[in-house]
């Protein structure tokens, strides 16, 4: 075994090293583990790299990046959700997690790697260097949309890298050599300037879907023991649709417009190419049919605390995050961690969550239940979380005498999303409660409700806040142009042209009866009836003027402020709503923190009259109060 020895001192730093790879040695790419083993060869394999001009070879090296990703996936949700506002610490808790989450963490953190980042563009680097564009089958270009798709990795981590760090070293070539990183100078940038330097190469690429690669299952991805059904792999959710990270780009930057330009194309002309159900319903919500309760009086109606018990959970919400994401449309990018060492790169965050999900069958949970739930729980909802569910009313049907529904009621059962992903049993005298949404190691990077939401913020800070409350409420479809009576005329003229999403060619993509707002998946009966249900129940209570309303008090009494309704008001509040259900929809998927920062700028830069000077930082600081966050720690340290 040859080992290079190299100086570390004076402009090289200890991130250039680590990325530096040799070409891909048998296996699938770029499968080095650490810093330490990056600069070794080992003379008794043989590098046998297939040809990357070739036109199926490729795979050899998009499974490299592949594998790359999975080498992130732990540090990716650790630094979104230990230092956003929906998760806490408990005595359990691994110090580099304590840390992330009180805002004291170090270079040395664990998990404060920008290496990992790194690792992932220098392969995209090489890939886009060396990969031959022009290969055809008949008038097919065979490799264009795998091309592009790497170009969309390599910006996504260089937007985890922007949003981590406040400035970072960007490059476009592979660095293979010790002379490429000597004496750089490659520019340090912030995320805007990422965003500028990436954006406009992957506009040529907008409107392509991902490459259609197939459904994988076997032992090399086969189930944990104590599991009986394989999880299945599909290596085509593993990349990110170029209009979704551009939009998500954009939306970073500010600039909203091209954030919802690319948010449409990606639901008017891409996603359908590869999703078999309607998007606007991606996890239409049970709740719609099953919350319905008999009553032939308003006096005989159920209490709060008995509707919560008959609704229970959203098992159709929460299947998302099941074993095989073929099964939910709702997921476009993920990535998925191996099911044992043996198979691969395996991830700590379902134990984190107090899931063993690498037991074997001689493993069994120390609490005393079926599958392998844990004592030693390192994270857990925080209050803030719990309080925002158990506080979401619940829209129901009532059951009038003749058992028709004759009206939509309100229960304060609160929001069943965080429910359907609770594990809970008591053990001694205690509930202890587990979050499943890993409890089959999927790392969930982008899913349709995300499109979905991002567009509704985009729309909102372009003017359009009724556009937005309408994804909260009924979602897209064809019925905003003719019943919804809170849809401006302008708004409406909107959705035909601008952001064609109900235009004439478009439309059919959107019909109500697939229809459901995101708020929906979680609260019930918040969708309209457009009078044209066979319900005559009139209107449910989740309406844009009462909620708005109850907003802006809300705002008024929590920062002092005066609030006096205009549209600028409006816009705030509608994102507090917008801030609202990305906790109720993604808690826990590696997302708060980000979606904080993004909405504090937003509200920075564009607060109402009368608002304190940087709004968005004393909004930000009331979200993580006692977490001794500042303005100062918006960064990580880098590393």
């Amino acid at each position: 075994m040859k080992i290079f020895k190299l100086n570390t001192t004076g402009t090289v730093s200890k991130w250039f090293l680590c990325i530096l790879t040799s070409l891909p040695l048998g296996g699938l790419g770029w499968a080095l583990t650490s810093c330490s083993d990056m600069l070794e060869t080992d003379s008794s394999r043989q590098n046998i790299e297939p040809e990357i001009a070739e036109k199926t070879d490729s795979l050899f090296y998009t499974f490299g990046i592949m594998q790359a990703m999975q080498q992130l996936a732990d540090q990716y949700v650790f630094q979104g959700e230990m230092r956003g506002d929906l998760v806490a610490t408990t005595k359990y808790t691994d110090n580099n997690l304590r840390q992330l989450a009180n805002f004291t963490a170090t270079s040395a953190n664990k998990y404060d790697s920008a290496y990992v980042y790194y690792r992932v563009i220098n392969n995209c680097n090489y890939y886009i260097k060396n990969r031959n564009t022009e290969l055809y089958t008949g008038a097919t270009n065979v490799v264009i949309n795998e091309y592009a798709a790497v170009k969309a990795l390599r910006a996504w981590a260089y937007l985890q890298l922007g949003r981590n760090y406040e400035r970072v070293p960007f490059f476009t070539e592979p660095l293979t050599k010790i002379s490429q990183i000597d004496g750089n100078s490659f520019p340090q940038l912030t995320l805007t300037e990422i965003v500028a330097q990436l954006a406009p190469d992957l506009e040529q690429y907008t409107g392509m879907s991902v490459p259609a690669y197939g459904l994988t299952s076997g032992h090399n991805i086969g189930s944990p023991n104590w599991e009986s059904t394989q999880k299945q792999f599909e290596p085509r959710r593993c990349f990110v649709p170029v209009d979704v990270i551009l939009g998500d780009m954009y939306l970073e930057a500010g600039e909203y417009a091209n954030a919802a330009r690319h948010f449409t194309v990606y639901l008017t002309q891409v996603a359908g190419t590869y999703t078999s159900s309607l998007l606007l319903a991606p996890m239409r919500s049970k709740s719609l049919s099953s919350g319905r309760f008999g009553a032939d009086a308003d006096s005989d109606l159920p209490d709060d605390s008995q509707i919560r018990t008959i609704i229970s959970t959203n098992p159709a919400w929460a299947s998302v995050f099941g074993r095989n994401p073929t099964a939910a449309n709702d997921i476009i990018t993920y990535i998925p961690m191996a099911v044992n060492r043996q198979n691969g790169q395996t991830t700590d965050v379902p134990l984190a969550f107090g899931f063993n999900y690498y037991a074997t069958t001689e493993e069994s949970s120390d609490v005393g239940l079926r599958e392998p739930y844990m004592s030693e729980i390192q994270i857990k909802a925080s209050d803030a979380l719990n309080l925002l569910s158990d506080s979401t009313e619940y829209y129901y049907y009532s059951i009038g005498g003749q058992q028709a529904c004759d009206s939509i009621r309100i229960a304060m059962a609160g929001d069943m999303r965080l429910r359907s992903v609770i594990q809970q049993s008591l053990v001694g005298d205690s509930t202890m409660q587990w979050i499943d949404k890993y409890k089959y190691a999927n790392i969930v990077l982008y899913r349709t409700s995300t499109v979905l939401l991002h567009l509704a913020e985009a729309f909102n800070r372009l003017g359009y806040p009724d556009a937005a409350f309408a994804i909260l409420k009924d979602g897209i479809s064809e019925n905003l142009l003719t019943y919804a009576d809170y849809i401006s005329d302008e708004t409406k003229q909107m959705l035909r042209t601008t952001y064609p999403l109900l235009s004439d060619e478009n439309i059919y993509l959107f019909p109500y009866a697939s229809a459901c707002g995101i708020h929906c998946h979680g609260a019930g009966k918040a969708a309209s009836d457009f009078g044209i249900s066979s319900y005559l129940t009139g209107s449910s209570p989740y309406t844009m003027k009462r909620m708005v309303g109850k907003k802006m008090e809300q705002i008024a009494n929590t920062y002092g402020v005066n609030v006096a309704y205009t549209k600028q008001d409006t816009i705030n509040a509608v994102e507090d709503l917008l801030c609202d259900e990305y906790a109720l929809e993604f808690a826990f998927e590696g997302n708060r923190y980000f979606d904080l920062c993004r909405l504090a700028r937003h509200k920075n830069a564009e607060s109402p009259a009368g608002y304190p000077a940087s709004f968005g930082y004393l909004w930000m600081q009331k979200k993580l109060e006692g977490r001794g966050w500042e303005p100062s720690k918006m960064f990580l340290p880098f590393n």
